[in-house]
């Protein structure tokens, strides 16, 4: 682009030595391409969550319901009395989190830890856990039109945890709510 005299387009390259006038230019750009590119707004809203592998099968869990994704910790302290799907607590930054694993919680099978492996850490107030998946796939977006309130029949056995499904063409999304599972009284049990 070029400078013009009138206040128009101005040349990135006529910016390089004044860095504030550089990064305000930067930011009018690419407002203008965001609000250019921004759905109508009659399209609906955005879901979004993070799309995870477990036994085969994908499911999503709302993003509000997680904290972060981590990668699965080096050590894993045992933790005496649980039950085997507890598989212990990790220091996470300072902080104690019991990771459990999720397959064998649903009784689908251990999981085998690999390099693919993934700790989802559970965004609720009262009850801190890192719940141990085989893969975190990222953030899907979906319309809210896309939502179906009927759950999907799944081999990894959750249908009681699952809050609907998002159907897209031939692909449908079960939705996983960690709330559900959480506050559950099989997973508040995990003594022996």
């Amino acid at each position: 682009m070029t400078s013009s005299a009138g206040g128009g387009d101005t040349s990135l390259r006529s910016l390089r030595d004044r860095p504030f006038e550089l990064l305000k230019e930067l930011e009018k750009r690419s407002r203008t391409v965001t609000t250019a590119n921004a759905p109508e707004a009659g399209a609906g809203r955005e879901w979004v969550g993070v799309a995870c592998r477990m036994g085969g099968e994908t499911f999503l869990i709302a993003r509000e319901e997680t904290r972060e994704v981590l990668g699965y910790p080096t050590v894993i302290t045992r933790i005496p009395g649980a039950k085997s799907w507890v598989k212990g607590l990790a220091n996470v930054r300072g902080s104690l989190f019991p990771m459990l694993d999720l397959r064998q919680f649903l009784g689908s099978g251990a999981t085998t830890p690999g390099r693919n492996t993934r700790v989802v850490v559970v965004n609720h107030r009262e009850i801190p856990a890192g719940l141990i998946v085989d893969e975190v796939l990222g953030f899907r977006r979906f319309a809210e039109s896309e939502f179906s309130a009927e759950a999907p029949p799944t081999v990894v056995r959750f249908e009681s945890y699952l809050a609907g499904a998002f159907r897209r063409g031939g692909e449908v999304w079960p939705v996983l709510s960690l709330k559900t599972l959480v506050e559950s009284q099989s997973f508040l049990q995990a003594a022996s």
